[in-house]
Protein backbone atom coordinates (compact mmCIF):
# COMPACT_ATOMS: atom_id res chain seq x y z
CA UNK A 1 0.00 0.00 0.00
CA UNK A 2 1.26 3.48 -0.90
CA UNK A 3 1.72 5.68 2.18
CA UNK A 4 -0.26 8.88 2.73
CA UNK A 5 3.06 10.68 3.34
CA UNK A 6 4.21 9.84 -0.20
CA UNK A 7 0.83 10.76 -1.71
CA UNK A 8 0.87 14.18 -0.03
CA UNK A 9 4.35 14.88 -1.43
CA UNK A 10 3.60 13.38 -4.85
CA UNK A 11 0.14 14.75 -5.70
CA UNK A 12 -0.04 12.82 -8.95
CA UNK A 13 3.58 13.05 -10.17
CA UNK A 14 3.86 9.23 -10.10
CA UNK A 15 6.65 9.10 -7.50
CA UNK A 16 5.15 5.75 -6.46
CA UNK A 17 6.40 4.20 -9.70
CA UNK A 18 2.95 3.47 -11.14
CA UNK A 19 2.09 4.52 -14.69
CA UNK A 20 -1.03 6.37 -13.48
CA UNK A 21 -2.30 7.96 -10.26
CA UNK A 22 -5.07 5.77 -8.79
CA UNK A 23 -6.43 8.68 -6.75
CA UNK A 24 -6.77 11.08 -9.68
CA UNK A 25 -8.07 8.34 -11.94
CA UNK A 26 -10.73 7.51 -9.37
CA UNK A 27 -12.02 11.09 -9.33
CA UNK A 28 -11.87 11.29 -13.13
CA UNK A 29 -13.96 8.12 -13.43
CA UNK A 30 -16.54 9.30 -10.92
CA UNK A 31 -17.05 12.77 -12.41
CA UNK A 32 -18.20 12.28 -15.96
CA UNK A 33 -19.49 15.10 -18.14
CA UNK A 34 -23.19 14.94 -18.87
CA UNK A 35 -23.10 17.20 -21.93
CA UNK A 36 -22.72 15.91 -25.47
CA UNK A 37 -20.29 17.47 -27.92
CA UNK A 38 -19.94 17.14 -31.66
CA UNK A 39 -16.69 16.50 -33.52
CA UNK A 40 -16.90 19.86 -35.31
CA UNK A 41 -18.15 23.19 -34.01
CA UNK A 42 -17.99 26.95 -34.26
CA UNK A 43 -17.14 28.24 -30.81
CA UNK A 44 -14.98 30.47 -28.71
CA UNK A 45 -11.71 30.15 -26.86
CA UNK A 46 -11.10 31.86 -23.43
CA UNK A 47 -8.35 32.04 -25.05
CA UNK A 48 -6.03 29.36 -23.73
CA UNK A 49 -3.98 26.26 -24.39
CA UNK A 50 -3.00 23.32 -22.24
CA UNK A 51 0.33 21.52 -22.69
CA UNK A 52 0.76 18.03 -21.25
CA UNK A 53 3.95 16.83 -19.55
CA UNK A 54 3.61 13.17 -20.50
CA UNK A 55 6.04 11.86 -23.17
CA UNK A 56 8.20 14.98 -22.92
CA UNK A 57 9.87 16.27 -25.17
CA UNK A 58 6.97 15.19 -27.42
CA UNK A 59 3.97 16.86 -25.84
CA UNK A 60 0.30 17.28 -26.62
CA UNK A 61 -0.70 20.91 -27.14
CA UNK A 62 -4.43 21.48 -26.71
CA UNK A 63 -6.20 24.75 -27.45
CA UNK A 64 -9.22 25.07 -25.13
CA UNK A 65 -12.50 26.10 -26.70
CA UNK A 66 -16.21 25.72 -26.16
CA UNK A 67 -19.26 25.54 -28.43
CA UNK A 68 -21.24 27.30 -25.69
CA UNK A 69 -22.56 30.78 -26.46
CA UNK A 70 -21.91 32.46 -23.09
CA UNK A 71 -21.31 36.20 -23.26
CA UNK A 72 -17.99 35.84 -21.44
CA UNK A 73 -16.23 32.49 -21.79
CA UNK A 74 -12.93 34.14 -20.79
CA UNK A 75 -13.79 33.41 -17.14
CA UNK A 76 -13.63 29.66 -17.94
CA UNK A 77 -9.81 29.84 -17.81
CA UNK A 78 -9.08 32.93 -15.73
CA UNK A 79 -8.16 31.91 -12.14
CA UNK A 80 -7.71 35.53 -11.07
CA UNK A 81 -11.50 35.84 -11.34
CA UNK A 82 -12.41 32.64 -9.51
CA UNK A 83 -11.93 33.51 -5.83
CA UNK A 84 -15.24 33.02 -4.01
CA UNK A 85 -16.78 30.87 -6.76
CA UNK A 86 -17.82 27.38 -5.67
CA UNK A 87 -15.84 24.30 -6.65
CA UNK A 88 -18.91 23.00 -8.48
CA UNK A 89 -19.12 26.16 -10.59
CA UNK A 90 -15.40 26.03 -11.43
CA UNK A 91 -15.77 22.40 -12.50
CA UNK A 92 -18.74 23.47 -14.62
CA UNK A 93 -16.56 26.10 -16.33
CA UNK A 94 -13.88 23.56 -17.06
CA UNK A 95 -16.25 20.82 -18.25
CA UNK A 96 -17.40 23.18 -21.02
CA UNK A 97 -13.88 23.52 -22.45
CA UNK A 98 -12.89 20.96 -25.08
CA UNK A 99 -9.20 20.03 -25.27
CA UNK A 100 -8.38 19.53 -28.95
CA UNK A 101 -4.94 17.96 -28.77
CA UNK A 102 -2.10 17.71 -31.27
CA UNK A 103 1.38 16.27 -30.73
CA UNK A 104 4.45 18.49 -31.16
CA UNK A 105 8.11 18.34 -30.23
CA UNK A 106 8.90 21.09 -27.72
CA UNK A 107 11.47 22.59 -30.11
CA UNK A 108 8.79 23.11 -32.78
CA UNK A 109 8.21 26.49 -31.11
CA UNK A 110 11.28 27.77 -32.97
CA UNK A 111 9.72 27.20 -36.40
CA UNK A 112 6.01 26.55 -35.82
CA UNK A 113 3.84 25.05 -38.54
CA UNK A 114 0.45 26.52 -39.42
CA UNK A 115 -1.42 24.69 -36.64
CA UNK A 116 1.00 25.60 -33.89
CA UNK A 117 1.23 29.16 -35.18
CA UNK A 118 -2.57 29.42 -34.96
CA UNK A 119 -2.49 28.14 -31.38
CA UNK A 120 0.22 30.65 -30.49
CA UNK A 121 -1.72 33.51 -32.06
CA UNK A 122 -4.79 32.44 -30.10
CA UNK A 123 -2.82 32.35 -26.83
CA UNK A 124 -1.60 35.94 -27.30
CA UNK A 125 -5.14 37.32 -27.30
CA UNK A 126 -6.39 39.21 -24.24
CA UNK A 127 -10.05 38.35 -24.81
CA UNK A 128 -12.12 35.43 -26.05
CA UNK A 129 -11.64 34.62 -29.71
CA UNK A 130 -14.00 32.92 -32.16
CA UNK A 131 -12.64 29.65 -33.54
CA UNK A 132 -13.66 26.88 -35.93
CA UNK A 133 -12.64 23.48 -34.59
CA UNK A 134 -12.72 20.06 -36.21
CA UNK A 135 -11.86 16.96 -34.18
CA UNK A 136 -10.79 13.51 -35.29
CA UNK A 137 -13.64 12.04 -33.24
CA UNK A 138 -16.18 12.99 -30.57
CA UNK A 139 -14.58 14.13 -27.29
CA UNK A 140 -14.04 11.72 -24.41
CA UNK A 141 -16.52 12.88 -21.77
CA UNK A 142 -14.40 12.51 -18.62
CA UNK A 143 -12.98 15.19 -16.34
CA UNK A 144 -9.37 14.93 -15.22
CA UNK A 145 -7.68 16.60 -12.27
CA UNK A 146 -4.24 17.75 -11.16
CA UNK A 147 -2.88 19.62 -8.15
CA UNK A 148 -1.19 22.21 -10.39
CA UNK A 149 -3.99 23.48 -12.66
CA UNK A 150 -7.76 23.62 -12.88
CA UNK A 151 -9.84 20.58 -13.86
CA UNK A 152 -9.58 19.54 -17.50
CA UNK A 153 -12.66 18.82 -19.57
CA UNK A 154 -13.48 16.60 -22.56
CA UNK A 155 -10.67 15.84 -24.99
CA UNK A 156 -10.17 14.57 -28.50
CA UNK A 157 -7.42 14.63 -31.16
CA UNK A 158 -7.42 17.83 -33.18
CA UNK A 159 -8.01 17.60 -36.92
CA UNK A 160 -8.14 21.30 -37.76
CA UNK A 161 -8.41 24.66 -36.01
CA UNK A 162 -8.89 28.04 -37.61
CA UNK A 163 -9.41 31.49 -36.19
CA UNK A 164 -12.82 32.88 -37.13
CA UNK A 165 -11.83 36.37 -35.99
CA UNK A 166 -8.62 38.27 -35.50
CA UNK A 167 -7.30 37.92 -31.92
CA UNK A 168 -6.93 41.14 -29.94
CA UNK A 169 -3.21 41.21 -29.09
CA UNK A 170 -1.78 43.99 -26.93
CA UNK A 171 1.10 45.87 -28.52
CA UNK A 172 3.32 45.19 -25.47
CA UNK A 173 2.76 41.47 -25.91
CA UNK A 174 3.53 41.73 -29.62
CA UNK A 175 6.73 43.61 -28.82
CA UNK A 176 8.02 41.02 -26.34
CA UNK A 177 7.08 38.03 -28.51
CA UNK A 178 8.63 39.52 -31.66
CA UNK A 179 11.91 40.38 -29.90
CA UNK A 180 13.98 37.27 -30.68
CA UNK A 181 16.79 38.35 -28.34
CA UNK A 182 14.62 38.89 -25.25
CA UNK A 183 15.28 36.29 -22.52
CA UNK A 184 12.17 34.51 -21.25
CA UNK A 185 12.72 35.57 -17.63
CA UNK A 186 13.12 39.23 -18.62
CA UNK A 187 10.03 39.02 -20.82
CA UNK A 188 7.95 37.59 -17.97
CA UNK A 189 9.04 40.31 -15.56
CA UNK A 190 8.45 43.09 -18.08
CA UNK A 191 4.93 41.91 -18.90
CA UNK A 192 4.12 41.37 -15.22
CA UNK A 193 5.27 44.92 -14.43
CA UNK A 194 3.08 46.11 -17.29
CA UNK A 195 0.05 44.62 -15.53
CA UNK A 196 -0.50 41.29 -17.26
CA UNK A 197 -1.82 38.48 -15.04
CA UNK A 198 0.32 35.51 -14.07
CA UNK A 199 -2.21 33.11 -15.63
CA UNK A 200 -1.82 34.94 -18.95
CA UNK A 201 1.97 34.81 -18.65
CA UNK A 202 2.12 31.07 -18.02
CA UNK A 203 0.09 30.51 -21.20
CA UNK A 204 2.55 32.60 -23.24
CA UNK A 205 5.43 30.60 -21.77
CA UNK A 206 3.65 27.28 -22.41
CA UNK A 207 3.03 28.18 -26.04
CA UNK A 208 6.76 28.71 -26.64
CA UNK A 209 6.34 32.41 -27.35
CA UNK A 210 8.98 33.77 -24.96
CA UNK A 211 12.76 33.71 -24.90
CA UNK A 212 15.65 33.97 -27.32
CA UNK A 213 14.38 32.56 -30.61
CA UNK A 214 16.95 29.76 -30.93
CA UNK A 215 16.16 28.58 -27.38
CA UNK A 216 12.36 28.79 -27.42
CA UNK A 217 10.44 25.69 -26.36
CA UNK A 218 6.89 24.63 -25.71
CA UNK A 219 6.59 24.26 -21.92
CA UNK A 220 4.20 21.86 -20.15
CA UNK A 221 1.53 23.82 -18.29
CA UNK A 222 2.37 22.45 -14.85
CA UNK A 223 5.98 23.62 -15.29
CA UNK A 224 5.12 27.01 -16.76
CA UNK A 225 2.81 27.88 -13.84
CA UNK A 226 5.57 27.30 -11.29
CA UNK A 227 8.20 28.96 -13.48
CA UNK A 228 6.16 32.18 -13.66
CA UNK A 229 5.41 32.24 -9.91
CA UNK A 230 9.01 31.41 -9.03
CA UNK A 231 10.77 33.86 -11.36
CA UNK A 232 8.52 36.82 -10.69
CA UNK A 233 8.50 36.38 -6.90
CA UNK A 234 12.29 35.95 -6.83
CA UNK A 235 12.74 39.14 -8.83
CA UNK A 236 10.50 41.09 -6.43
CA UNK A 237 12.28 39.66 -3.38
CA UNK A 238 15.81 40.35 -4.63
CA UNK A 239 15.24 43.70 -6.31
CA UNK A 240 12.61 45.31 -4.08
CA UNK A 241 11.78 43.68 -0.77
CA UNK A 242 15.35 43.21 0.49
CA UNK A 243 15.91 46.95 0.16
CA UNK A 244 12.95 47.95 2.36
CA UNK A 245 12.79 48.49 6.11
CA UNK A 246 11.09 45.76 8.13
CA UNK A 247 7.60 45.88 9.61
CA UNK A 248 7.51 46.61 13.36
CA UNK A 249 4.96 44.08 14.68
CA UNK A 250 3.82 40.52 14.09
CA UNK A 251 0.87 40.51 11.70
CA UNK A 252 -1.60 37.67 11.19
CA UNK A 253 -3.91 37.41 8.18
CA UNK A 254 -6.62 34.88 7.35
CA UNK A 255 -8.49 33.42 4.39
CA UNK A 256 -10.78 30.41 4.08
CA UNK A 257 -11.89 29.21 0.66
CA UNK A 258 -12.53 25.83 -0.99
CA UNK A 259 -12.04 24.05 2.35
CA UNK A 260 -8.50 25.45 2.57
CA UNK A 261 -7.77 27.40 5.75
CA UNK A 262 -4.88 29.87 5.39
CA UNK A 263 -3.20 31.82 8.17
CA UNK A 264 -0.38 34.10 6.97
CA UNK A 265 2.00 35.30 9.68
CA UNK A 266 4.36 38.20 8.88
CA UNK A 267 7.30 38.67 11.26
CA UNK A 268 9.37 41.85 11.86
CA UNK A 269 12.56 40.57 10.28
CA UNK A 270 14.52 40.49 7.08
CA UNK A 271 13.14 38.23 4.36
CA UNK A 272 12.52 34.56 5.06
CA UNK A 273 9.66 32.33 3.98
CA UNK A 274 8.11 29.04 5.00
CA UNK A 275 4.99 27.19 3.98
CA UNK A 276 3.56 24.56 6.33
CA UNK A 277 0.85 22.41 4.80
CA UNK A 278 -1.28 20.13 6.97
CA UNK A 279 -3.41 17.58 5.12
CA UNK A 280 -6.11 16.27 7.46
CA UNK A 281 -7.13 12.58 7.38
CA UNK A 282 -9.67 11.35 4.82
CA UNK A 283 -8.78 14.09 2.33
CA UNK A 284 -7.70 13.89 -1.32
CA UNK A 285 -4.25 12.44 -0.66
CA UNK A 286 -4.95 11.03 2.82
CA UNK A 287 -7.92 8.73 2.17
CA UNK A 288 -6.54 5.86 4.23
CA UNK A 289 -4.58 7.92 6.76
CA UNK A 290 -5.52 7.94 10.43
CA UNK A 291 -3.42 11.01 11.22
CA UNK A 292 -2.70 14.36 9.62
CA UNK A 293 0.31 14.81 7.35
CA UNK A 294 2.42 18.00 7.58
CA UNK A 295 4.90 18.95 4.87
CA UNK A 296 7.03 22.09 4.62
CA UNK A 297 9.58 23.97 2.58
CA UNK A 298 11.39 27.14 3.56
CA UNK A 299 14.09 29.65 2.72
CA UNK A 300 16.14 32.09 4.76
CA UNK A 301 17.42 35.48 3.60
CA UNK A 302 19.86 33.97 1.10
CA UNK A 303 17.05 32.11 -0.69
CA UNK A 304 16.71 28.54 -1.91
CA UNK A 305 19.29 26.74 -4.01
CA UNK A 306 16.95 23.93 -5.00
CA UNK A 307 13.31 23.29 -5.87
CA UNK A 308 10.75 23.22 -3.04
CA UNK A 309 10.13 19.52 -3.58
CA UNK A 310 7.70 18.95 -0.70
CA UNK A 311 5.19 21.77 -1.09
CA UNK A 312 6.12 22.24 -4.78
CA UNK A 313 4.13 24.70 -6.90
CA UNK A 314 1.98 25.80 -3.96
CA UNK A 315 5.14 27.16 -2.30
CA UNK A 316 5.91 29.53 -5.18
CA UNK A 317 2.26 30.53 -5.63
CA UNK A 318 2.03 31.61 -1.98
CA UNK A 319 5.49 33.22 -2.08
CA UNK A 320 4.43 35.38 -5.03
CA UNK A 321 1.31 36.59 -3.20
CA UNK A 322 3.40 37.53 -0.13
CA UNK A 323 6.06 39.24 -2.25
CA UNK A 324 3.38 41.30 -4.04
CA UNK A 325 1.94 42.43 -0.72
CA UNK A 326 5.28 43.49 0.75
CA UNK A 327 6.35 45.24 -2.46
CA UNK A 328 3.11 47.24 -2.51
CA UNK A 329 3.69 48.30 1.12
CA UNK A 330 7.40 48.91 0.52
CA UNK A 331 8.21 46.83 3.59
CA UNK A 332 10.32 43.79 4.37
CA UNK A 333 9.26 40.86 6.56
CA UNK A 334 9.66 37.16 7.11
CA UNK A 335 6.59 35.04 6.50
CA UNK A 336 5.16 31.71 7.63
CA UNK A 337 2.11 30.41 5.77
CA UNK A 338 -0.01 27.87 7.65
CA UNK A 339 -2.33 25.90 5.37
CA UNK A 340 -4.81 23.34 6.70
CA UNK A 341 -6.61 21.28 4.04
CA UNK A 342 -9.94 19.81 5.08
CA UNK A 343 -11.18 16.32 4.21
CA UNK A 344 -14.00 18.17 2.41
CA UNK A 345 -11.55 19.42 -0.24
CA UNK A 346 -12.71 16.61 -2.47
CA UNK A 347 -10.87 17.21 -5.76
CA UNK A 348 -7.64 19.07 -6.54
CA UNK A 349 -8.37 22.39 -8.24
CA UNK A 350 -4.86 23.76 -8.86
CA UNK A 351 -2.27 26.01 -7.24
CA UNK A 352 -4.17 29.10 -8.37
CA UNK A 353 -6.32 28.76 -5.25
CA UNK A 354 -3.23 28.94 -3.03
CA UNK A 355 -2.11 32.14 -4.76
CA UNK A 356 -5.59 33.68 -4.63
CA UNK A 357 -6.25 32.57 -1.04
CA UNK A 358 -3.04 34.22 0.18
CA UNK A 359 -3.69 37.31 -1.94
CA UNK A 360 -7.16 37.57 -0.41
CA UNK A 361 -5.84 37.07 3.12
CA UNK A 362 -3.31 39.87 2.72
CA UNK A 363 -6.02 42.30 1.60
CA UNK A 364 -7.73 41.98 4.99
CA UNK A 365 -6.93 43.92 8.14
CA UNK A 366 -4.33 41.98 10.15
CA UNK A 367 -4.36 41.07 13.82
CA UNK A 368 -1.17 42.53 15.33
CA UNK A 369 0.96 41.11 18.14
CA UNK A 370 3.99 42.32 20.06
CA UNK A 371 5.67 38.90 20.33
CA UNK A 372 5.93 35.68 18.36
CA UNK A 373 4.68 33.68 21.34
CA UNK A 374 1.48 35.72 21.58
CA UNK A 375 0.86 35.34 17.83
CA UNK A 376 1.37 31.57 17.97
CA UNK A 377 -0.77 31.26 21.08
CA UNK A 378 -3.66 33.02 19.32
CA UNK A 379 -3.13 30.94 16.18
CA UNK A 380 -3.16 27.71 18.17
CA UNK A 381 -6.80 28.40 19.06
CA UNK A 382 -7.69 28.66 15.36
CA UNK A 383 -5.90 25.65 13.87
CA UNK A 384 -7.35 22.15 14.02
CA UNK A 385 -3.94 20.52 14.56
CA UNK A 386 -2.01 21.40 17.76
CA UNK A 387 0.62 24.12 17.35
CA UNK A 388 3.26 21.77 18.76
CA UNK A 389 2.91 19.63 15.63
CA UNK A 390 3.64 22.65 13.45
CA UNK A 391 6.60 23.62 15.61
CA UNK A 392 8.08 20.15 15.14
CA UNK A 393 7.77 20.41 11.37
CA UNK A 394 8.84 24.05 11.06
CA UNK A 395 12.33 25.36 10.36
CA UNK A 396 11.50 29.03 10.95
CA UNK A 397 9.53 28.89 14.21
CA UNK A 398 12.34 27.43 16.35
CA UNK A 399 14.84 29.69 14.61
CA UNK A 400 12.89 32.84 15.41
CA UNK A 401 12.12 31.77 18.96
CA UNK A 402 15.81 31.53 19.84
CA UNK A 403 16.79 34.76 18.06
CA UNK A 404 16.47 38.11 19.84
CA UNK A 405 17.34 39.96 16.67
CA UNK A 406 17.42 38.55 13.19
CA UNK A 407 19.19 41.45 11.54
CA UNK A 408 22.54 39.76 12.17
CA UNK A 409 21.77 37.15 9.53
CA UNK A 410 23.68 38.95 6.84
Amino acid sequence: MISAELCVRCKGKLLCGLSYCPILQNYSTQLRITKDFESAFDGASPPSIFVSWHDYPKVTVSPLSTPETADDVSIFDNPERWYGISAERIIEFRSALIMAGKKFHVEDARSPNRELSTMQELTMSLSQTDVDVELEKKPQLILSFCSFFGPLGPKAPLKKIELAANPKVHRKVEYVVSDIDFKAKDALIKLYKDGFSVSFLHKLLSAGLLGIEKNRKIVPTRWSITAVDSNISQHIIDNEIKGFTTIDKYELYHSFYLENDFWVLLLPSVWAFEQLECWLPKGIWTKMAKEHQIIQDHEFYEGRKDYASNVEGAYYAARLAVAEHLAERKRQAACIVFREISDKYVVPLGVWQIRENVRHALKQQPIRFETLDSALQFLSSKLRVPMEEYKKASALIPYFKKQKRITNWF
